[in-house]
């Protein structure tokens, strides 16, 4: 892993614990790396009507803009605790392509060190951005 990929590996795992996956059983943490060089992290936040659970990734991107950074991703990282890392949904996927661009890298990783990056047009082809409503 690169230095980058450390940090935010470890700001993930640190957030994964505080996790509350009731339902799915499933913890997952989540860290971005924006333009102006600031980690945000996040946790899973599952509800018993399902429609208002919010992902790891999008607590941590609505971190950074709430926060006030730059509002472009530069890289995102996702820790699960399964033996294939997950990669982000769909819904996750939309928002980070609210902020991200080609450049944009997301990591994929579990707790055992496994993990794979793709480009964000990797992991989102043709995917709908801002630049559709110029």
């Amino acid at each position: 892993m690169k230095e980058t990929q450390k940090k935010l590996f470890k700001a993930a795992c640190e957030v994964q614990k505080r996790a509350h996956a009731p339902y799915s059983g499933a913890l997952i943490g989540a860290a971005v790396l924006m333009s102006d060089g600031k980690i945000f992290s996040g946790c899973n936040v599952e509800n018993a009507s399902y429609g208002g659970t919010v992902c790891a990734e999008r607590v941590a991107i609505f971190k950074a803009v709430s926060e006030g950074a730059t509002k472009k991703i530069v890289e995102v990282l996702v820790v699960s605790d399964a033996e294939k890392p997950w990669p982000p949904c769909g819904f996750c996927r939309q928002v980070i392509a609210e902020f991200a661009d080609e450049k944009t890298l997301v990591h994929t990783t579990n707790l055992q060190g496994k993990s794979k990056t793709f480009t964000f047009p990797e992991i989102f082809p043709e995917a709908f951005t801002p630049k559709h409503l110029d």
